[in-house]
């Protein structure tokens, strides 16, 4: 539904003068304080003739783009005041009290929830999916993704430190070996810590899977659960 009135953020009501030199029938562009006329619906415009409000269809017509039309012809001195109203319509909303989405909502920045969220379906954290294919280190983005998938093709050298870890933050790591196998990792930076301090040694058979939980308890420190190991 479209409606007309006045916005919050910006007027949308726009008055333009005009004052007759004498036999005009018709009125457009630039009215007498510089205003050029424009209107986007000629159904949102209503028209004064000195001071007296004209009747459209029959006193004056819009059909002309951007152009009173129609008019009796004016005398000298005669003051046309035309009103023209933008026309807005108001989004699908949900107010503050309460409401359902029935479609996909997406958030771009942080949101905050002050009360009980339920969810009827499934939550699936961002997950990334890696081809690690050669001998390197590797640094996961904690900040755009909650869980990873490394295909490995190559020995990762160093779990890198990876500054983008939130604290309460909390997925999986899953390790997958190539066709051929014996792929290893074979450090962890200083933010990783494991059960014990004893490390993550992964399975080495090909094609075989390896899951490692995780969660951030502060910055700069991700603990590591046991690794559940050779999934085939």
């Amino acid at each position: 539904m479209a409606y007309i009135g006045k916005s919050p953020s910006f007027g949308i009501r726009q008055r333009y003068y005009f004052t007759a030199t004498g036999g005009e029938t018709s009125l457009s562009g630039t009215d007498d304080n510089g205003l050029t006329l424009t209107f986007s619906d000629g159904t949102y415009t209503d028209v004064m003739l000195n001071g007296i409000t004209l009747v459209a269809g029959t006193d004056y017509n819009t059909s002309t783009a951007n152009t009173i039309s129609g008019l009796a012809a004016l005398s000298a001195s005669d003051i046309v005041e035309i009103v023209v109203y933008d026309v807005f319509s108001v989004a699908n909303t949900v107010p503050s009290t309460g409401g359902t989405y029935t479609g996909a909502v997406s958030y771009s920045a942080a949101t905050t929830y002050n009360g009980d969220v339920t969810y009827t379906k499934a939550l699936q954290g961002n997950t990334q999916s890696i081809s690690h294919s050669s001998d390197t280190t590797l640094t996961l983005d904690f900040d755009t993704y909650q869980n990873f998938i490394i295909t490995m093709s190559g020995d990762i050298t160093t779990l890198s430190n990876p500054s983008t870890e939130s604290e309460g933050q909390s997925g999986f790591i899953v390790f997958i070996q190539d066709g051929t196998g014996s792929r290893t990792l074979d450090a962890l930076d200083t933010d990783y810590e494991t059960v014990n301090a004893g490390g993550i040694t992964l399975s080495t058979a090909a094609s075989t899977t390896d899951v490692v939980p995780y969660i951030v308890v502060s910055s700069g420190r991700i603990l590591l659960g046991n690794i559940l190991q050779a999934f085939a």
